[in-house]
C-alpha cells in the first residue's frame, strides 16, 4: 500500500525553488517549477552527493550547487553528463497541498 504522507502547501516552495523535508526515507529535496508542477529527490547527486535542494531549477532541471551536473526532476535520471540517478519520489497537490509518497517510485523507463 501506498504511504502518501502531507507536507505542507505548495506556496511553502518558492517558484523554481525548492525546500527539504526530513523523512524516514532521508532529506528530500521538493521542487517547484515554474508552471507550478511539483517534484521530489532524495537530497544527494549521484555524482557526489551535493545537495540538489541548493540547486538552480530551469524547466524541469536542476543543477547540482557542487559541479554543475545537471538531473531530470521527472526521472531523476542525469543529463549532463548522463551517468547515474537521484532517486525520485511520487508528489501530488491537491486543493493546494503537497502529499508525498514514502514507496519507491518506479524508475522512467530509457530507450
Amino acid at each position: 500500500m501506498m504511504d502518501w504522507i502531507e507536507i505542507g502547501n505548495l506556496s511553502d516552495i518558492p517558484s523554481r525553488g525548492a525546500r527539504t523535508v526530513e523523512t524516514p526515507r532521508g532529506q528530500v529535496a521538493v521542487f517547484r517549477t515554474a508552471d507550478d508542477a511539483v517534484f521530489a529527490l532524495i537530497n544527494r547527486c549521484p555524482h557526489r552527493g551535493g545537495p540538489l535542494s541548493e540547486g538552480i531549477v530551469s524547466g524541469r532541471l536542476v543543477a547540482c550547487p557542487l559541479h554543475n551536473w545537471v538531473i531530470d526532476l521527472e526521472s531523476g535520471a542525469a543529463v549532463a553528463p548522463d551517468e547515474g540517478c537521484a532517486e525520485r519520489l511520487s508528489m501530488r497537490v491537491r486543493d493546494g497541498r503537497l502529499w508525498m509518497n514514502l514507496d519507491r517510485a518506479k524508475a522512467a523507463s530509457h530507450g
